[in-house]
């Protein structure tokens, strides 16, 4: 399979990623390459998730704002440029860590296009956001080692040029900026959704790419989620941690059983496909996690009253 899309990159790029490559040793590698958890779904949806279910229920949703946002901004600007990732044009480059293992390792619609690099978005807007409203230097120290090393493994590990990562970067950057200037100026929720939303929804004409689509269904159910919270659920933060790491195990048990089960009705050629019809189904499936974990799982907190209430009666 050819991978389609635009070519085109600096030779200090190519250069400095070939040297990378060839003096880092194979341990040194694995060890870097790892860093690459911290723009991936699994690990920022339990970074989220501990601090909207547990820690601070607005600071979450600013991060949760920021983050998807973020992510779909990334693949918006992904479908204008359509850059080719670097192996994809080098064989001297080689791809040690792909977005979708299951996938050909060029099929853009599952493995994405190279600028700009998401990694480095997700964890510039994740961190960032943290480190933006704690206000406190070793949050800021911490946020900013954790971009630097997630944008450097990338370029290790084949997936994106320098230039991706710098890009990501700035759009990370950004999107903190705009949700945080938003959140200040529009106090009505309904309003600032609105708002947000419209600036994605272009992305429907033109993106034919899975992480536009996983984006798009995780803004919708997050957003959905955050309003039934408002209207019907209440939930609060607790400082208990026994019931801060059962928050968080208990959402990330819901994203992996619903995650497979609604996947369930598809054949996997189906669920592969780049088809409208595939993409829309991605979108929903992701809309429904997000609702679910945000908005109807937080009910489940109610229990924890329950318990602490029969104990202080016994």
């Amino acid at each position: 399979m050819v991978a389609s899309g635009n070519s085109f990159f600096f030779p200090w790029e190519v250069n400095l990623m070939e040297w990378l490559q060839s003096h880092i040793s194979g341990a040194g590698i694995s060890v870097i390459s790892r860093f690459s958890m911290f723009g991936e779904e699994l690990l920022l949806i339990l970074i989220l998730g501990f601090v909207y279910w547990s820690y601070d229920k607005k600071l979450g949703r600013t991060m949760g704002l920021s983050a998807i946002m973020g992510m779909v901004w990334n693949t918006m600007v992904k479908n204008i440029v359509l850059r080719r990732r670097p192996y994809f044009d080098h064989e001297t480059i080689k791809i040690l860590r792909v977005v979708d293992p299951e996938a050909d390792i060029y099929d853009v619609a599952a493995q994405g296009y190279s600028f700009p690099s998401a990694h480095s978005t997700n964890a510039a807007t994740m961190f960032g956001s943290l480190a933006v409203n704690l206000h406190r230097r070793w949050v800021t120290v911490i946020a900013i080692i954790i971009a630097v090393l997630t944008g450097l493994s990338r370029i290790v590990v084949g997936a994106h040029y320098p230039t991706d990562v710098l890009a990501g970067w700035l759009l990370g950057a950004i999107s903190v900026l705009i949700v945080q200037v938003l959140q200040k100026r529009i106090k009505n929720t309904l309003a600032l959704y609105g708002i947000l939303v419209v600036t994605a929804i272009p992305g429907f004409f033109y993106c034919r790419s899975t992480d536009y689509f996983t984006s798009m269904g995780l803004l919708i159910g997050f957003m959905a989620g955050t309003l039934l919270d408002d209207r019907y659920v209440h939930f609060e933060n607790t400082c208990k941690p026994i019931w801060m790491v059962a928050r968080v195990l208990g959402g990330l048990a819901v994203y992996l059983a619903l995650n497979t089960v609604l996947k369930l009705p598809f054949s996997k050629e189906f669920l592969a496909d780049s088809s409208i019809a595939a993409l829309l189904v991605r979108c929903g499936r992701y809309a429904i996690i997000a609702f679910v974990d945000f908005g109807i799982y937080p009910m489940l907190f109610r229990l924890e009253n329950r318990t602490n209430t029969s104990k202080q009666r016994n």
